[in-house]
């Protein structure tokens, strides 16, 4: 029988020689949550990541995606990193299209739908350098939904952001995934971001890392962060994760 989470950590643990990254993780991400993994610097949130798309394999454990055990690149997750990565050579456009072709997949409208979605419609035809920040952070965002992934496995996205522009990018974020139900695992250091996007915030110790809390965020409006950002209870939210992640005493 599958189990019923898109995406499954079971007592993972992940060594990189004598160094013992994460040790013993169990988590879980249901079909339509979105998830935020939250933690000091170094405790191997990133690795988690790796291992779920598949690019690290686990030094024991196992992580399964709709029920299968990830050995290797799953098709259905798709990963979005800190950097846009859109190759330069390429339009905006024919990046969207990029991961349709390497999978071999018919482009059809779904690039232009996407680029219309995160209001680049006039530029598919630009080059990376001919854009903004924020635009190539939306048409990376773009390319990620392209290939219609059950799992988004989101990096810490908009961090090299501008304050501004990342308050609007985490509104394009969090109305596509409500609307088209995907499921997401979010690395952020951003704690106000955390509570803005997430139904659920996992808080990771030190390294070696392995899950300490798991928060369930009841505010309305998930699917709109800014309004959520003015509930009044999201300052009890903000102190409980500083608690937990000491921040008084020291810096993420």
């Amino acid at each position: 029988m599958k189990s019923a989470a898109r995406i499954e950590f079971r007592e993972v643990t992940r060594r990189f020689g004598d160094l013992l990254a994460v040790q013993d993780v169990s988590l879980s991400v249901d079909d339509g949550e979105i998830v935020s993994l939250i933690g000091p610097s170094g405790c191997g949130k990133s690795t988690l990541l790796n291992m779920g798309s598949g690019l690290y394999g686990v030094s024991s454990g196992e992580v399964r995606v709709d029920g299968e055990i990830v050995t290797g690149p799953n098709p259905h997750v798709a990963f979005m990193l800190q950097k846009d990565l859109l190759l330069p050579w390429r339009t905006i456009r024919e990046n969207v299209e990029l991961g349709l072709q390497i999978r071999k997949l018919p482009t059809g409208d779904k690039p232009m739908s996407l680029l219309a979605r995160f209001r680049l419609l006039g530029f598919e035809d630009s080059y990376p350098h001919q854009l903004s920040g924020g635009m190539r952070q939306r048409a990376a965002l773009a390319r990620t939904l392209a290939v219609d992934p059950t799992v988004l496995l989101l990096d810490e996205p908009f961090s090299a952001l501008d304050a501004q522009t990342k308050m609007v990018l985490q509104q394009d974020l969090a109305r596509t995934l409500a609307e088209e139900r995907k499921t997401a695992l979010f690395i952020t250091h951003d704690l106000a971001e955390a509570v803005a996007l997430s139904d659920r915030i996992l808080v990771m110790s030190a390294r070696p890392g392995t899950v300490i809390e798991d928060i369930a965020v009841d505010l309305p409006d998930r699917d709109n962060p800014l309004a959520r950002r003015r509930q009044p209870r999201v300052g009890e939210y903000l102190a409980r994760l500083m608690e937990l992640l000491h921040v008084e005493e020291r810096t993420l």
